[in-house]
């Protein structure tokens, strides 16, 4: 499972013009599931993800996290993080997760965070979504539940 973190100030998703998950400060989540992931994977990452240390404390250092700093969670459903670009030009996305599986993880993930105390909205699974957000440093993270990076 495959994650890119964004720190953000503000964030939503939109199907259809219409606002389907927002967030005021907090992390943007775009999540890819992989063939083989797991609920351990999705637990993983949300621990990971809620207390990952990238909010500035009083001194300016990255030393909060988003539970520490009441921020909530926009978590997105991306498919694409686990294309396979190195051959050729058009990627190719067999180590994706079937849909039906990766809607479980992704919901499972989404739970575990909101376990934790954080609110966490969502995009819409497998639709086509409209990503709007400010990145706050910029500070973006990338994470694997197979930890490749």
């Amino acid at each position: 499972m495959r994650a890119v973190v964004q720190r953000v100030r503000d964030a939503s998703v939109s199907v259809d013009a219409a606002v389907r998950g927002r967030i005021d400060s907090g992390l943007l989540v775009y999540l890819g599931v992989a063939q083989g992931d797991t609920p351990g994977d999705a637990a993983y990452l949300a621990e990971k993800i809620g207390g990952l240390r990238i909010f500035e404390d009083p001194q300016g250092k990255m030393n909060l996290s988003v539970q520490d700093v009441r921020g909530g969670v926009l978590a997105v459903s991306q498919f694409t993080l686990l294309a396979d670009a190195r051959k050729g030009r058009r990627p190719s996305y067999s180590e994706a997760a079937e849909p039906g599986i990766a809607e479980t993880l992704y919901e499972y993930f989404m739970d575990k965070i909101r376990e934790q105390g954080i609110l966490c909205e969502a995009g819409v699974f497998q639709a086509h979504m409209e990503v709007s957000y400010i990145n706050d440093g910029p500070v973006t993270i990338l994470l694997d539940s197979r930890k490749y990076f």
